[in-house]
């Protein structure tokens, strides 16, 4: 019995010896892996000019917009325009029945006439006076009635004859025309409604879009920022317009200030910028965005699929000694297109990783391929 348990015996030490082996050429195969450098594209890092682009919402409005409302009351009698018109100013909009103030018309001419009627005759009766007070007929005081008579007799034929244009201003205001040059918005009302000036909503609107404002808001800090940098470079006084479709508006514009003041509410200061508009794309009460560029001279760009993004902070793998990598947190100063502005964390010259970042770590030993392979073993 106890040469067989000598014999499981050895059976078993042999058996653990070769596990033990087994594991420490897998353990060396493991280490052996890991320790294999990852083989990673790098981007030297110079200096070159770029344009920083900032975008701000913005709401377009017509050079001019009026709203066009009714002067006096009526019924609506006649549309001569469709909604998306353009009219020519003051072409023909709308009709008031007229009848009420056509009646008034005619009820002042009769007056009118009346006055003047009385004024001649108070006239003769002056002529007639002033005679027979020179012969001593008649008293001063009758010459001095009929003067006061005459008198009286003008001032009612002026006072018709302003209530006569009163009554033609009213019936002229029956006929609605357009006060400027513009598309129709829309148009509420129809034949038949009831029309008067206090009405709220009003008959339409007119908007002249030959050019367009379109306006939108700066950050107080923004706009410091803006006319420091507007002294050093005039060309960001040009701006482009983001059409709500996505593409770019044919047509550059101008920023122009639309208020001096900082809103306390909001803390910003509106701008606008003025767009010519031949085709007559833009409409008023759209939307866009603008787009200010500002030109750097010979600053440090890197691509941003070569920044790491941890809650908010910028992060690059730069190439150090021994071929490994360093973690090096960076600050953006902007973007260019597909590129970020460096604003600190690296100098000229400095290799930062291209791709593989989701794999990398620090101090973690790379293969640098390419070009900047050739730099980092010289």
């Amino acid at each position: 019995m106890t040469k067989r348990f000598s014999q499981i015996g050895k059976g078993t030490v042999a058996y653990m010896l070769c596990a033990l082996l087994l594991s420490s050429c897998a353990g060396n195969q493991q280490e052996s892996y890991e320790a294999a450098p990852v083989e990673v594209d790098f981007i030297n890092i110079q200096p070159a000019d770029a344009a920083v682009e900032q975008r701000y919402p913005g709401t377009i409005e017509g050079t001019v917009n009026v709203d066009v409302k009714a002067q006096v009351s009526g019924y609506l009698a006649n549309i001569y325009v469709k909604e998306g018109d353009y009219v020519q100013q003051g072409q023909t909009l709308f009709k008031i029945k007229d009848d009420v103030y056509n009646e008034q018309v005619e009820n002042s001419e009769a007056l009118l006439q009346a006055a003047q009627a009385a004024e001649e005759s108070a006239r003769i009766e002056l002529q007639k006076i002033k005679p027979l007070v020179m012969g001593k007929v008649v008293t001063e005081l009758q010459l001095q009635t009929a003067e006061a008579n005459y008198a009286a007799a003008k001032a009612q034929v002026a006072r018709a004859k302003a209530s006569l244009g009163s009554s033609r201003i009213n019936a002229g205001f029956t006929l609605i025309k357009a006060p400027v040059s513009g598309y129709i918005g829309r148009i509420p009302n129809r034949v038949g409604n009831l029309i008067t000036p206090t009405d709220m909503t009003p008959l339409t609107s007119l908007s002249e879009i030959n050019q367009v404002l379109v306006y939108f808001s700066l950050s107080e800090a923004d706009y410091i920022a803006f006319m420091q940098d507007q002294k050093q470079d005039a060309g960001m006084n040009t701006v482009e317009l983001i059409m709500a479709n996505g593409t770019v508006y044919d047509e550059k514009g101008r920023i122009e200030s639309a208020s001096g003041n900082v809103d306390r509410t909001t803390g910003s200061i509106p701008l606008k910028a003025v767009f010519a508009n031949p085709d007559k794309i833009l409409r008023s009460g759209g939307s866009g965005k603008i787009v200010i560029r500002k030109n750097m001279k010979q600053v440090l760009t890197i691509p941003m699929a070569s920044v790491k993004d941890i809650q908010n902070k910028y992060f690059v793998f730069a190439l150090a000694d021994s071929n490994k990598v360093a973690m090096r947190p960076i600050e953006i100063a902007g973007h260019t297109g597909n590129r970020y502005i460096v604003k600190s964390g690296l100098q000229t010259g400095e290799k930062v990783a291209l791709n593989r970042i989701d794999v990398l770590a620090e101090g973690m030993s790379v293969k640098p391929t390419g070009e900047e392979k050739k730099v980092a073993q010289q």
